[in-house]
């Protein structure tokens, strides 16, 4: 059967509109349209499960960890694997069939509840229930804003879970607005209130994980990462998942395998508990984006923990292994859920066979201003602030990709007046972090506060500052908003910053293709959103024209 696709969750829809071929990313017809399948019966669980509390009967945790794992699969560029996806469909239709039956009133659940095909049937399904299957632009564009929200949001579940740390409240709300997207009778202005509500919920959500990974690891502190290598086999991992590094250190002492973070888990050297294990080298490489020539000179295995997969290429396709959320075909598959110990041995027998990485650069960069560091340097930011040494602070969070005009990023950071501090999360920074900016009376002026979900810290910060400064409105602040993004981790971000109050958010490179001409209206009247221009009519724009004299 021909699979017809129409994709347009990330930065790069093809055309700036929508994939309908092949996606930018790499994803097939065929799994996309799995994909669109899994977020739809998800969703019908998720009316189940919604059905079921309204009723007063509990949800168990290994449910909403059914949902939370089925949003993260289908992320931007975490899983390419059709018949790994295929199976999790498989699985939430019998976890469904079972709930419905406990279901006391029935009437009125959407028809994704009630839906019960067999494996034969989810290809004539699938091409049913995309994204277009909603006729309206604006309900369809604010559904699929609420949809990408929650998938960002479950990522942040995701990793808290599997740090034991869970919120039912978090999870039924998850599950209830999963469920509203089904519901016809919403106006624009109900979704529109739904989707603030899911980043008041995206607050929540961060803020837990960051009290996990805290709890576990200890606060992060500003700390100098190694970029070099050594003389030993080593293993590289990416994505997001702590935990999974964690496991993997304990079973690497002793073997002579060394182990570097790529990307995303550049931030875990931040932490103290992971400064204690001796063969934790350092950082390999740049964002994402550019693994296909990283991974290939880094000779031993790769372990990718969660999205941001790059297809990849023959020349290491066999030393790339996934575990969690993200799944490649043909890539060996780590099992493991929350609580259970994962077992590593194959990527630790793998490694030993290899040879040690290639070099890609030398040297340190800075990290580690998560709130709690920036906090603590708190008297000394507010003196810089008021004797006038900074200025303004300049928060560019966000997502790294391969579009050429995400150079503006760079370009942008090296021309900023020397009395301005950027705040940054995400693998956003790799346009910058690298460069040479200096510091204002010891304290950088790039602080990172280290992944795409630290951008709560940048947050807490804002909100902090606005305290220490007695001011009424966070947007009084001396703070400008040039975010950079690229999948739906940045969509809860954003819709996190909207819900705290934050106004004039510019995002960057494009504004997101979901968004209908009438919503991007609504979001531009009501909070100021903008894109991007020129370096140089941007600096203008947020500094004046004495900027650039």
């Amino acid at each position: 059967m021909e699979h017809k696709m129409f994709c347009y969750q990330c930065q790069e829809p093809a055309g700036c509109s929508g994939c309908t071929q092949v996606g930018v990313c790499g994803k097939k017809p065929d799994v996309a349209a799995m994909q669109d399948l899994l977020v739809y019966v998800t969703k019908g669980l998720s009316a189940v499960t919604t059905q079921l509390r309204s009723e007063g009967i509990g949800v168990a945790p290994e449910v909403n960890r059914l949902v939370t794992l089925n949003l993260f699969i289908t992320i931007t560029n975490a899983n390419f694997d059709l018949d790994a996806i295929a199976a999790q469909t498989a699985r939430t239709l019998e976890v469904k069939r079972g709930l419905l039956a406990q279901v006391t009133q029935p009437e009125g659940l959407p028809e994704a509840a009630r839906w019960d095909g067999a494996a034969a049937e989810f290809a004539s399904k699938a091409a049913q229930v995309g994204v277009l299957s909603t006729p309206d632009e604006d309900i369809r564009s604010l559904r699929e804003l609420i949809t990408y929200g929650l998938k960002g949001l479950s990522a942040y579940s995701k990793h808290a879970s599997a740090l034991l740390r869970e919120e039912e409240e978090t999870d039924a709300f998850l599950q209830r607005a999963l469920a509203a997207t089904l519901d016809d009778s919403l106006t624009v202005e109900e979704l529109t209130a739904l989707a603030l509500e899911t980043g008041k919920y995206g607050v929540q959500g961060m803020a837990l994980l960051d009290q996990a990974n805290t709890g576990r690891y200890g606060n992060p502190g500003m700390t100098r990462v190694n970029l070099g290598v050594r003389g030993n086999p080593g293993i590289l991992v990416s994505g997001h998942d702590l935990r999974g590094l964690e496991m993997l250190l304990e079973q690497t002492q002793g073997t002579g395998v060394d182990v570097y973070t790529h990307s995303e888990m550049l931030p875990a050297h931040y932490y103290p508990a992971f400064q204690k294990y001796p063969n934790l080298v350092g950082n390999y490489g740049n964002a994402w984006w550019k693994q296909r020539e990283e991974f290939a000179s880094f000779n031993g295995p790769i372990l990718m923990t969660t999205n941001c997969i790059v297809p990849p290429q023959e020349s290491y396709r066999d030393r790339l292994y996934t575990t969690g959320a993200a799944g490649y075909p043909g890539c060996k598959h780590i099992p493991g859920g929350v609580g259970e110990e994962k077992d590593f041995s194959a990527l630790i027998a793998h490694a030993k066979k290899c040879a040690p990485p290639q070099e890609l650069e030398q040297g340190e960069i800075v990290g580690g201003f998560a709130h709690a560091q920036v906090l603590a340097l708190a008297d000394q930011v507010v003196s810089a602030v008021q004797s006038g040494a900074i200025k303004k602070f300049v928060v560019m969070a966000g997502c790294d990709g391969r579009a050429k005009s995400r150079d503006y990023y760079t370009q942008f950071a090296q021309a900023l007046p020397r009395d301005t501090v950027i705040l940054t999360a995400g693998c956003a920074k790799y346009k910058y972090n690298k460069l040479d900016l200096g510091e204002i009376g010891g304290i950088p002026r790039v602080l990172d506060a280290g992944q795409c979900n630290d951008s709560y810290s940048l947050a807490v910060i804002a909100l902090k500052l606005k305290e220490v400064f007695g001011l009424e409105d966070v947007n009084d602040l001396p703070i400008i908003y040039n975010i950079a993004w690229y999948e739906q981790k940045a969509v809860i971000v954003l819709l996190s910053l909207l819900y705290l109050g934050v106004k004039n958010i510019h995002l960057g490179p494009t504004l997101p293709a979901f968004l209908s001409p009438n919503v991007a209206k609504v979001l531009v009247e009501q909070f100021g959103i903008a894109g991007i221009g020129t370096v140089e009519d941007d600096l203008k724009l947020f500094f004046g024209e004495a900027v650039l004299a």
